[in-house]
């Protein structure tokens, strides 16, 4: 299994009114690590025909990201079969504690 690393550090813009990082934030950033993932595997002939798009997508929240925060983001493929494949997002603060989940089918065009 190839695994991908992105550590990030929540901003003001991040933020939602109760301080904390907004749920969409959280989504975004499923969908940044997949694309970053994706580039640094996929040949280039492989990249300028195919594209992928989000079929269905699951996140769990198990805990909050505050402003100045830094959370690293772990993604990696956990099941392929022909065009679609199922992607694993983990989001963990500097204490390993696991703050999001998130678990997306994508399909090939």
């Amino acid at each position: 299994m190839k695994v991908h690393t992105k550590t990030i550090t929540v901003s003001e813009a991040d933020l939602d009114e109760l301080k904390h990082v907004n749920n969409v934030r959280y989504v975004h950033w499923v969908q940044e690590v997949a694309r970053e993932h994706w580039e640094i595997l996929a040949p280039e002939g492989i990249k300028s025909n195919y594209f992928w798009v989000l079929v269905s997508h699951f996140i769990e929240y198990k805990g909050e990201a505050l402003l100045g925060q830094t959370i690293t983001l772990k993604t990696y493929v956990l099941h392929s079969e022909g065009v679609f494949s199922t992607r694993v997002v983990e989001f963990v603060n500097t204490s390993e504690k696991m703050i999001v989940r998130s678990e997306t089918k994508w399909c090939l065009m």
